[in-house]
């Protein structure tokens, strides 16, 4: 089948270690793990690597597309893939964040990105997934970019709220079960009220595996809430 893996990461902007400052080594550990995700991702010998994150709507974005970190303090462009003049700063966060933990890999793959809104109904995220399953013949891995709750405690951007905890642990069983229904399972409604961000994105993977079919495996590498957001990281691969 085309697609051959999936990783999954967040997308805080301090995970840039030039974001972060002092604070770098705060956040070691999930580089480490992210870069291990996308290590195995790429073990798997895809042709292609599509990058699927939330954003403000479903958008599709060239190869020459690129994000900016300039909102952050960062005056550097963030690039997909190619440099072309036809490209433009118009990548989300999950999916510059996501360009950005693929350049450190080094790799020469081509690839693409897609972003989902993040308010999507999970129908619509589950079809996306299936079509972006079935719609090419090249070997596809996918990098999934979305945080869990933001509602980990009182210092949290969302604040405190005693549903989170209980939120964050069923994703990160889901993660690791590669469970898919249980992904298509998580209440939009539940999802904003927590201020999660990854809902949408993992549902289209979800329905992505769904539609490819076969047995997966998961593995979970990273499941914390340094500040007061869940940052989970995953891997799938086929059974």
């Amino acid at each position: 089948m085309p697609l051959v893996a999936a990783a999954v990461c967040p997308h805080p902007p301090l995970i840039v270690p030039e974001l972060a400052g002092a604070a770098a080594p705060e956040l070691d550990d999930l580089r480490a793990a992210c870069d291990a995700a996308l290590a195995r991702l790429l073990a798997t010998e895809p042709d292609e690597i599509l990058l699927v994150g939330g954003g403000p709507e479903s958008r599709i974005f060239g190869a020459a597309d690129s994000g900016s970190l300039r909102g952050f303090g960062l005056d550097r462009p963030v690039r997909l893939w190619k440099i072309a003049c036809s490209g433009a700063e118009v990548l989300p966060l999950s999916l510059t964040i996501g360009a950005w933990l693929v350049g450190r890999t080094r790799t020469e793959l081509p690839r693409l990105a897609r972003a989902v809104a993040v308010d999507a109904p999970v129908t619509e995220c589950a079809d996306l997934g299936a079509a972006l399953a079935t719609g090419s013949e090249r070997r596809t891995a996918l990098l999934v970019l979305g945080d869990g709750s933001a509602c980990r405690g009182v210092k949290a951007p969302g604040y405190d709220d005693p549903r989170a905890q209980a939120y964050d642990d069923g994703v990160a069983r889901a993660l690791a079960d590669a469970d898919a229904e249980a992904l298509l399972g998580l209440d939009p409604v539940l999802s904003a009220e927590l201020r999660v961000a990854g809902r949408a994105p993992w549902q289209v993977l979800a329905g992505a595996v769904r539609a490819a079919g076969g047995d997966w495996r998961g593995d979970l590498g990273y499941h914390q809430a340094p500040y007061g957001v869940a940052y989970l990281v995953a891997s799938w691969e086929r059974a």
